[in-house]
């Protein structure tokens, strides 16, 4: 949710929207002085090692529970190697064109979807029957979508009477 909580803000320019041409600049000019220096290429492929096996583990994790929950431990497997596949094929293909989405704007539509499966997931941890089952995930997303882009307009709104 707080994904969600700072793209509002960023959309209604509560908080200073993330540049990032200048941040992948400074960023640039950071790594070309520490070019010399071999640790800094240990230390980047240490974090990325870390990062990926996290995420990877948890994943893992998430598909062994859901599986495990339902008797269905080796369809849960498989289609999780299905979905890896998937997503690395579609970001093979995609990777340029996503890379020219702004960065605020996915940031919003990621945290709209982090909060969607949160809240559908939180339901389905205390035993909720959602209507559509699924399906509700699409109500969910389109109910928090209205009520965040409600939230930007009124916070625009209110940040504009003040400054007059």
């Amino acid at each position: 949710m707080r994904w969600l909580r700072k793209a509002i803000l960023r959309a209604s320019g509560l908080l200073a929207l993330h540049d990032e041409d200048k941040a992948f600049s400074e960023e640039t000019e950071l790594l070309r002085r520490q070019e010399a220096d071999r640790r800094a290429d240990y230390l980047a492929g240490v974090a990325a090692f870390k990062a990926v096996l996290l995420e990877g583990v948890e994943v893992v994790f998430i598909v062994i529970a859901v599986g495990a929950g339902h008797g269905l431990t080796l369809y849960a497997g498989l289609g999780a190697l299905a979905a890896f596949i998937l997503v690395l094929a579609i970001g093979l293909v995609v990777h340029r064109p996503l890379a020219r989405v702004p960065e605020n704007s996915l940031k919003f539509v990621v945290g709209l979807m982090l909060t969607t499966f949160g809240l559908f997931w939180i339901g389905e941890g205390l035993g909720a029957q959602w209507p559509g089952a699924d399906f509700a995930l699409l109500a969910i997303f389109a109910l928090l979508a209205a009520f965040s882009l409600a939230a930007v307009g009124r916070l625009r709104a209110s940040s504009t009477m003040k400054s007059k």
